[in-house]
């Protein structure tokens, strides 16, 4: 039987961002700090943020992370879609934490335990626990979420691959039945559009962010099946809007949008990306 090393270890690191400590800081903390936000009205309960190349997504990523610059979180659910094919609804890491240039970042098991066992009791199945994964939608979310977070917090990460909405659902509802009880951020990494004309590819994403803004998980889910708005990571946004809502959040800011002709100056086929906050408003 293969041995399960104790930290899952970077496929991606030297490629999708700098794989030296110093360098990589600096460069987050410079999206950190160029993000300008409005005012936010509310508690952070989650953020929707991008995952492509920091060279690419870091600008937005930077507006979301800004949300929660210098905050205590003990607990940070991170859901992301599979960009390989799994039979799996929903998947986690079987690795003890993650490995990023700034350090480890370490798994809260007893966390992913409690929120499969929620989430079989709604009927959902079991998560499929994975080593040494590719997927880079987790991944690139970690060093902001390093360098943006004050003190010790354990990560719970899912990647989801249904886009059903009551299966969706009841997994919105297993989360915030497993964070209730601790101060915790959940964050769900998504893109937007994908290669698409510059034009095209902002009135998809633009939709897309309205229904995000109007904190409708069930509206997202139908414009991205039928292609009115798009988002690779749909179902990991779905779940967080309806797990948040459970969780007494009650508003959704759109922060930032950007499309990769901003960093390659190509308008013929764009990456689009978005980042936005979900508040609990009194």
């Amino acid at each position: 039987m293969p041995v399960v090393s104790d930290l899952r270890p970077s496929p991606i690191a030297g490629t999708w961002y700098p794989d030296n400590p110093d360098r990589l800081a600096r460069q987050v903390d410079g999206y950190l700090s160029e993000a300008r936000l409005p005012e936010l009205d509310g508690e952070v309960v989650a953020i929707i943020t991008p995952h492509a190349g920091h060279i690419y997504s870091g600008q937005t990523a930077g507006y979301a992370f800004r949300s929660v610059l210098g905050k205590s979180f003990s607990r940070v659910a991170l859901l992301s879609p599979l960009h390989n094919y799994s039979p799996a609804l929903f998947i986690t890491s079987a690795h003890k934490g993650y490995q990023t240039p700034l350090g480890p970042i370490w798994i809260d098991r007893e966390a992913v335990a409690t929120l499969e066992q929620a989430m079989q009791t709604r009927g959902l199945p079991a998560f499929l626990t994975v080593t040494r994964d590719g997927e880079h939608a987790v991944e690139i979310e970690l060093p902001f979420l390093q360098r943006a977070l004050t003190g010790e917090f354990q990560l719970l990460p899912v990647m989801v691959r249904t886009h059903d909405p009551g299966e969706l659902h009841a997994f919105g509802e297993a989360l915030a039945e497993t964070l209730r009880q601790f101060p915790a951020l959940m964050v769900a990494s998504t893109d937007l559009s994908h290669f698409y004309p510059r034009e095209l590819a902002d009135r998809l994403d633009g939709h897309m962010l309205d229904l995000i803004a109007k904190f409708s998980p069930e509206s997202i889910l139908r414009a991205d099946e039928e292609g009115t708005g798009l988002a690779c990571g749909v179902g990991s946004v779905a779940a967080v809007l309806w797990a948040a809502q459970a969780l007494g959040a009650n508003a959704v800011q759109v922060l930032h949008h950007s499309t990769s002709m901003d960093q390659t100056g190509d308008a013929s086929s764009v990456v689009g990306y978005g980042a936005a906050v979900v508040l609990r408003r009194g």
